[in-house]
């Protein structure tokens, strides 16, 4: 089963420091695993960015990697047609395989079996309907049925591996029915939830649930980036670290080693069908606060120096993210770039572009489209274009684009 992705304000970009206020400290993390998410459905790294940012992941307190290969990875036979053009060759997914042990990130491989699509549709096809009408069969069984037949596949052929599974297709089923299932014993769920008001006292529910039908181990997922917004362009710190607080509340509340580990979620695009949201480099400041969180059980102020010290920043506010403030850390750089478009040329050109008299005038959408403009106008438009293209913020000069990107995104 796929992560739905929650919509939040836009506006909420800034880290808000009162978290290090009376925070309480653990010292020791209640998640033994601790997976960063890879989604590679959308500006999927270079392998020579992987081979910077493992170490970082590493040193931040992960212990493993979730995988989510899509398109990138290079399936052969009648799998070929799923590959990308830009797919990673055999060699670089060995390359990938090795710099994770190297820096002792345990992988994990996502592959999608039951999407949303699915999901969505569970009990429409021609086949279903016609089983869901033979009595006592259900939506819930149908779905149970379905995951007992991969999980069993996997099983026969690994006897070593089990599978983990996204846990929204089982909240609903009634404790009784999935403990009369052979899923129980079969796969282990992944509580996810990327609220920043996750309701602590339900998911405890959920989790005894879980533990009465059956399931041995239970999985928690969060997100560091990827999950406030289809179109979101810079992460909202504060509602991750937000989300990981309370994760660690959650995790306070069940009995010892009930929790497996936790998934950092990092989604690069709701689908495949949608523009893509924050990259990966933009969403690091994030994840080294939440990692550094679960790590040590709070935020308080010597953690907080901490991320800046990981991040080489002065400070984790969005709008620092410029200029010498943006860090030292792998894909810094493109922070900065994204940071100061967001936040600045953006508003900027749309000034230009909706309130100059002479752009609105004599340069609207419709000449934009026709190609054609009175040449003496260009006099007065060209001068403001090209003081917004030259630098952002006052004639801060915005860094080139091409080599920073370059360096950590694949083509497409």
């Amino acid at each position: 089963m796929c992560l739905m992705q929650e919509e939040v304000p836009r506006q909420e970009v800034f880290l808000l420091h009162d978290f290090t206020k009376n925070s309480t400290m653990s010292g020791c993390s209640p998640f033994k695993m601790r997976l960063v998410h890879l989604d590679l459905k959308g500006a999927p790294p270079r392998v020579c960015y992987l081979s910077e940012i493992f170490p970082l992941f590493r040193a931040l307190g992960a212990n493993g990697l979730l995988i989510e290969y899509e398109d990138m990875f290079p399936y052969e036979g009648h799998l070929r047609l799923l590959r990308a053009k830009h797919a990673y060759s055999p060699s670089e997914i060995k390359e990938i395989l090795h710099l994770a042990t190297l820096n002792e990130l345990e992988v994990i491989p996502l592959v999608q079996t039951f999407g949303h699509m699915e999901v969505y549709y569970l009990g429409e096809g021609e086949d279903s309907r016609h089983w869901l009408q033979q009595e006592p069969n259900t939506r819930a069984e149908l779905c149970l049925s379905y995951m007992e037949a991969v999980a069993s596949h996997v099983q026969a052929r690994h006897p070593t591996t089990t599978p983990l599974v996204w846990d929204d297709m089982l909240r609903d089923i009634p404790e009784d029915q999935l403990s009369a299932s052979r899923v129980p014993q079969l796969v282990e769920p992944v509580l996810w939830d990327y609220g920043a008001d996750l309701d602590v006292h339900s998911k405890v529910l959920l989790m005894e649930k879980y533990r009465k039908s059956g399931f041995s181990w239970l999985w928690a997922a969060s997100a560091f980036k990827g999950a406030t917004g289809a179109s979101q362009a810079l992460t909202p710190v504060e509602h991750h670290l937000r989300n990981h607080m309370q994760w660690l509340q959650v995790a306070g509340s069940v009995p010892v080693d009930t929790l497996q580990g936790i998934i950092l979620t990092g989604w690069q695009r709701y689908d495949h069908f949608s523009v893509l949201c924050e990259l990966l480099p933009v969403g690091i400041p994030s994840l080294a606060v939440c990692l550094q969180v679960l790590l040590h059980g709070g935020f308080a102020e010597n953690v907080k120096a901490r991320v800046e010290n990981f991040l080489g920043t002065s400070s984790l506010e969005a709008t620092d993210f410029r200029s010498e403030r943006a860090g030292s850390f792998p894909g810094s750089d493109i922070l900065n770039l994204i940071t100061q478009v967001s936040l600045h040329l953006c508003s900027s050109v749309d000034a230009l572009l909706e309130r100059d008299r002479y752009v609105t005038g004599w340069f609207s959408p419709y000449h934009r489209r026709r190609k054609f403009i009175h040449p003496v106008m260009i006099q007065h438009i060209q001068p403001q274009a090209l003081r917004r293209s030259g630098g952002v913020a006052g004639g801060e000069r915005a860094p080139q684009p091409a080599a920073a990107a370059g360096s950590a995104a694949r083509s497409g």
